[in-house]
């Protein structure tokens, strides 16, 4: 699969770095003094990158030349902006019947917000996921840009580029693929919709439900050398195992599941966890159907012995990065190369991609 990726920041060039380590052959569209990339910056990895002055007709007719040849084109502009430069879906000059226009912006291609700036915390409160995020008594915490950029984005734009890859396959056609990240975090939101209209959410509540920390069953806790630990026991055997080996096996801690009692229940369960320290709890809770894990640091998990037995990380031109992800058994995936550290020309992409281009 051949795609072309307009340079751009957030989820469409983590998106661009998973289709390259699945196998796809990334070309990217720098500006004129911008094609080299260091080795640090690594969602640039596995791609080739030509630099063209989209200012100029030569470049624009260049561009044309690289989209007509392609299967798939990756932009995260806001709306307007390719379609200015000539090089809209609908431009005279790009004849590919069989092309996947991904288009990767915040709002969405229209509605009133659609050609307002804005960055993943904007998108991730209006669709009621940030609201949902923090502790009862605090203001809501942004979980990084994980929820908006990247799963609400940069996952949404995979899933839809390739079902329209597979789709254009079967027909000769292709389509534009308007993925916002406002209607991927709500997708994403579907859980807890349902729970809401089943009366098992309380959306004025935050931090006082069972999956947002309120439930002393499913939390984070600080040990006795302020590290913390999580747990996650939401099926009764798994409560009642980590009862068992926790410690929490006074009468107070005999009803899981009435949240009125949630507060005294998670009150009591800080003191017992703050006896021990990470490394004690470790010994005790890992491994086990405690649904248990240390809270660890970035630094931290790339040398946890789960993720090092995975391989989960690995290394390329002396910077430590994420592996590709899923695994497949019969195709894996691999890092295709470092960062472009140089820059090609527009005429040797096209001769390597062997098609002929009007």
């Amino acid at each position: 699969m051949r795609i072309i990726e307009f340079a751009g920041l957030g989820p469409a060039p983590l998106a661009a770095m998973i289709l390259s380590d699945m196998g796809a052959d990334v070309v990217r569209i720098d500006r004129r003094g911008k094609g080299r990339s260091k080795p640090t910056d690594i969602t640039s990895r596995g791609r080739r990158s030509v630099e063209l002055d989209l200012k100029t007709q030569a470049d624009v007719a260049t561009a044309h030349k690289l989209i007509n040849a392609a299967d798939v084109l990756i932009e995260g502009f806001r709306p307007g902006v390719m379609e200015r430069m000539g090089l809209g879906p609908n431009a005279p000059g790009i004849r590919n019947r069989k092309l996947v226009y991904a288009r990767m912006t915040g709002w969405g291609q229209e509605g009133p917000l659609s050609r307002a700036a804005g960055h993943d915390i904007n998108y991730i409160a209006v669709t009621g996921a940030l609201g949902s995020i923090g502790p009862a008594d605090g203001v809501p915490v942004p979980p990084l840009n994980l929820v908006g950029d990247y799963g609400g984005g940069a996952l949404y734009l995979v899933s839809g580029i390739l079902a329209a890859r597979v789709e254009a396959l079967q027909t000769g056609l292709g389509q534009v693929v308007d993925c916002a990240m406002v209607d991927g975090v709500i997708n994403m939101m579907t859980l807890f919709h349902s729970l809401a209209a089943e009366g098992q959410w309380d959306e004025r509540l935050r931090g006082g439900n069972f999956l947002d920390g309120g439930a002393h069953f499913y939390r984070t806790y600080e040990c006795a050398d302020g590290r913390y630990i999580s747990v996650g026991a939401l099926e009764p055997q798994f409560y009642s195992l980590l009862r068992e080996k926790a410690g929490l096996d006074g009468s107070e801690f005999a009803d899981q599941n009435d949240s009125a009692k949630w507060l005294s229940q998670s009150a009591k369960a800080e003191k017992i966890f703050r006896r021990k320290s990470r490394a004690e709890w470790c010994a005790i809770l890992e491994g086990t159907d405690a649904c248990f894990a240390p809270v660890l640091t970035m630094t931290e998990a790339e040398e946890y012995p789960h993720i090092v037995a995975r391989k989960s990380f690995v290394e390329v031109a002396g910077v430590r990065q994420s592996a590709p992800a899923p695994r497949f058994s019969r195709t894996p995936s691999s890092i295709q190369s470092p960062p472009p550290s140089t820059v090609l020309k527009a005429d040797d992409i096209l001769e390597t991609w062997l098609e002929t281009v009007a």
